[in-house]
């Protein structure tokens, strides 16, 4: 069976307001699987080298702080087309123009702290996961729910 994988970091703001419970939940309800889960806290050489599109740019040094001041949980998901669905869960990068429904527009009001980061394709998602997790620590399991999560009855995930 053909499932895609996505890196989730829960980011300081979330694991601060003690939001982490409620967010895997969503992803967990929405019938994704987590494959790997790890709290851990990020150090500057860890979060430079996550971020490095974003260098140069204004926001970076202030980004890297952030995400080195406290500790964060990342983990992996599975599910077909799980990039894009927990992109639209996800919401729009600034919580206070994300619509209800979204995690970041009911949970988040900065433009600076949101929660949660997703990773952007499939290709990033392989280099994200990469960065946190040793290729053994990402499981291969298969829940006992996912007959009722997708539709099998021709063989692939529908």
């Amino acid at each position: 069976m053909s499932m895609e994988r996505t890196l989730i970091i829960l980011k300081p703001d979330a694991v601060q307001r003690a939001l982490c419970g409620r967010i895997i939940s969503r992803f967990e309800e929405k019938g994704l699987t987590i494959v790997a889960m790890k709290m851990i806290q990020l150090t500057p050489a860890l979060a430079e080298k996550h971020y490095a599109a974003h260098k140069g740019k204004p926001f970076y040094d202030g980004l890297v702080r952030f995400m080195t001041s406290s500790p964060v949980i990342v983990m992996v998901l599975e599910g077909k087309g799980v990039v894009a669905m927990v992109r639209e869960m996800m919401g729009k990068t600034f919580c206070a123009k994300s619509p209800p429904g979204t995690i970041r527009g009911d949970f988040g009001v900065s433009n600076s702290f949101n929660l949660v980061h997703g990773s952007d394709s499939p290709e990033s998602a392989q280099q994200e996961i990469a960065l946190y997790f040793h290729p053994e620590e990402c499981l291969s399991w298969t829940p006992a729910t996912r007959p009722w999560a997708y539709d099998m009855s021709k063989g692939s995930p529908e």
